[in-house]
């Protein structure tokens, strides 16, 4: 390629690349946390864990293909609300939500979880990194009522002393984290002699 063809080539590609970066929503574009989701086994438990009643309400902060959602409403009967940034995993989830025919019960919601309303959360399901659960803390302890419960995947509330913690078995160890709102902060506790 020639040296003026190659020019006029990188200007389109970032023109291109530009122009597709633009058109993003700004308010979503910033990922917080990588997308993996949790194993079958795992949301078994952690819904167990929860000790979910039906009609209650289950939000899953990064709700990513659904798979929470759904299992909360199809064996708790409860009422669930995905928050997910990326909106190629809020279409596909919602779309999974309808074709099994729970768009009554559940609904994700393409947002940022550092901003979304969870006052009608009664249980609050997260994969998150440690960082980002100590970012929600504040907002969990303001805006959940008491009883709520609030379980983590594989990474602590920093802060808070949890429940219980249960070990899971199997190829891959994950940890569950059980916190009762309102939960005991870790300087609560009484210093060991």
């Amino acid at each position: 390629m020639k040296p003026s063809m190659r020019s006029v080539a990188l200007v389109g590609v970032s023109l291109w690349s530009a122009l597709g970066a633009g058109a993003q929503s700004r308010t979503y574009s910033n990922k917080l946390a990588p997308y993996v989701s949790s194993p079958v086994r795992v949301v078994d438990r952690m819904l167990e864990l929860a000790n979910i009643k039906p009609g209650e309400t289950v939000y899953d902060l990064g709700s990513g293909d659904g798979r929470v959602l759904i299992a909360a409403v199809e064996k708790y009967k409860a009422r669930a609300v995905g928050i997910e940034i990326s909106p190629k995993l809020v279409a596909e989830a919602s779309a999974h939500i309808e074709k099994l025919g729970l768009s009554d019960q559940a609904r994700v919601i393409q947002g940022d979880v550092l901003r979304a309303d969870l006052s009608r959360a009664d249980v609050v399901i997260i994969y998150l990194v440690t960082s980002l659960n100590e970012k929600l803390r504040p907002r969990f302890e303001k805006l959940l009522r008491t009883g709520a419960r609030v379980i983590s995947h594989d990474y602590a509330v920093p802060g808070w002393k949890p429940a219980r913690v249960e070990k899971t078995d199997g190829r891959h160890t994950h940890l569950i984290y059980v916190y009762e709102m309102p939960p005991a902060k870790v300087s609560d506790m009484p210093a060991k002699n």
